[in-house]
């Protein structure tokens, strides 16, 4: 059986635990998009922006170092007032390093999985108004359609 390099997950209980058990050689990587978005649901609206800023330096720093830092920072700054914040990172936090083994250009990719769910929508969305195919062959032609239509333009055109 072939394994898997790395696995990006949008933080689903049991999921990375899953993979892990299947392909135990596999990184398994948090969407660190969707631990951003958590985060900032418990945030004021006043104060995302700044927030937003500074788990950006979390996640964009050079090393896990730098990034453990960060997050050391983070809850200085605002763990009085979002006290869930850096302990949801924190919970993360295995689920979050392994990015930083890996070039910058590269981890552009890896870091969240909004690229694949927005892939996996518009080849569901394709197979959903056809109902069913006459053979294999044809839902098939129209999945490669489809990614090649999202290909151009990065969505549905």
């Amino acid at each position: 059986m072939a394994d898997i390099l790395i696995a990006v997950v949008d933080g689903l209980k049991g999921f990375p635990e899953a993979i892990t058990a299947a392909f135990p050689d596999t990184t398994v990587q948090t969407c660190i998009v969707h631990l951003t978005r958590h985060s900032l649901n418990f945030c004021s609206w006043k104060d995302r922006k700044a927030v937003a800023a500074d788990l950006r330096l979390i996640y964009q720093a050079i090393t896990a170092d730098l990034a453990a830092d960060a997050l050391n920072a983070f809850e200085e700054k605002w763990g009085s007032q979002y006290p869930s914040i850096a302990p949801a990172w924190r919970r993360a936090w295995q689920e979050v390093i392994p990015f930083f083994a890996f070039d910058p250009a590269i981890r552009k990719i890896i870091y969240t999985t909004n690229a694949i769910e927005s892939l996996n929508r518009v080849i569901r969305k394709s197979i959903k108004t056809r109902g069913s195919f006459p053979t294999e062959d044809a839902a098939t032609k129209l999945i490669y359609l489809a990614i090649r239509n999202f290909e151009k333009g990065g969505r549905n055109v």
